[in-house]
């Protein structure tokens, strides 16, 4: 899983992993079938009774797709100091339909934490328990890390949603040297009085293990966490980001979690108990089997991840 435990050994980034070399050839579950059957025939539909085919605008990928091991098209390097805030700042909603809408992606892990292993162990109250500020993340076994994955199709949808008129803020941008930490991603969101907040990440499963699958909050209400009010929106939200990203990327739901929905529920993220406004995660692959690794590497296929996610966050807006 992405959130692993304090002794997970972090991936040292663009430095080759011995893994497996045998990979298991795993058919899809009935069940993954029928999953990804019904989000064909019905994808997006939630309580706010949308279709969940609206499509956001999107350029066609530029013929040379960046290489595999490039985290974003822009060049842009991890800084070392952050941002006051911890959150980088939206370019002027430009008119569309999402004018007026705010939108926060929160790309997991930070491409830094590795060096911090003290500072990203430290505990943090997560309402239900007490949890590790953030972790590694994983990586492909040839290295490629999550951090990188999560922040390039972060760049992506933020340039995807501006376009349709929404403010969009990213918890982290490559500009700190660690974190957020769980707490504080979820207060980013929460102060952005976002209308609507998705956790981008990628799985670190077992080899055979193929397939997306969307977290959503569970209700909890302990301590400084309440999801309560967000469990229903944040359903319609994850239904609707889960039947876009079948649609665009041609991915099936997870054949190992989620009984083949791409829907898993919850109650041990604080990202998710701390959240007060719709949220979810999305594990749009698992980065440890070589299928979806392949997937996961391609600048192509990242935009469609994007173009998926984001559309999803469209049809959820627009209700």
């Amino acid at each position: 899983m992405s959130y692993v435990g304090p002794d997970f050994e972090p991936p040292q980034p663009r430095r080759p992993r011995r893994g497996p070399l045998t990979v298991a050839l795993a058919a899809l579950v009935p069940g993954a079938l029928l999953g990804w059957l019904v989000y064909e025939t019905v994808g997006g539909s939630g309580d706010g009774g949308g279709s969940g085919r609206a499509t956001v605008r999107s350029s066609p990928p530029a013929a040379s797709s960046p290489p595999a091991d490039d985290a974003t098209d822009d060049g842009k390097k991890p800084g070392a100091d952050p941002t006051p805030t911890g959150s980088s700042p939206s370019a002027p909603a430009a008119t569309g339909p999402l004018k007026g809408k705010v939108v926060v992606i929160d790309p997991g892990h930070n491409p830094e934490n590795f060096q911090h292993p003290s500072e990203i162990n430290r505990k943090v109250n997560i309402g239900t328990n007490w949890k590790e500020c953030d972790t590694t993340g994983t990586s492909t076994n040839d290295g490629y890390t999550e951090a990188e994955f999560t922040l390039d199709v972060a760049h992506r949808m933020r340039t995807l949603l501006e376009e349709q008129g929404a403010t969009v803020k990213l918890t982290q941008d490559g500009d700190r040297p660690y974190g957020p930490c769980v707490d504080e991603r979820a207060r980013i969101g929460n102060e952005a009085k976002a209308d609507a907040v998705v956790s981008i990440h990628a799985d670190g499963s077992g080899t055979g293990n193929r397939g997306f699958h969307v977290i959503l909050p569970g209700a909890v209400n302990s301590g400084a966490a309440d999801t309560r009010a967000i469990v229903a929106p944040s359903r319609d939200l994850g239904e609707r980001v889960a039947g876009r990203f079948v649609a665009v990327t041609g991915s099936a739901p997870s054949n190992y979690i989620g009984d083949g929905s791409g829907l898993v529920t919850r109650k041990d993220l604080g990202g998710l108990n701390l959240s007060t406004v719709p949220k979810v995660f999305i594990e749009c692959g698992n980065m440890r089997d070589s299928k979806d690794a392949a997937s996961l590497t391609s600048g192509a296929w990242r935009q469609k991840a994007a173009q998926g996610v984001s559309e999803g966050i469209v049809s959820f807006l627009h209700g």
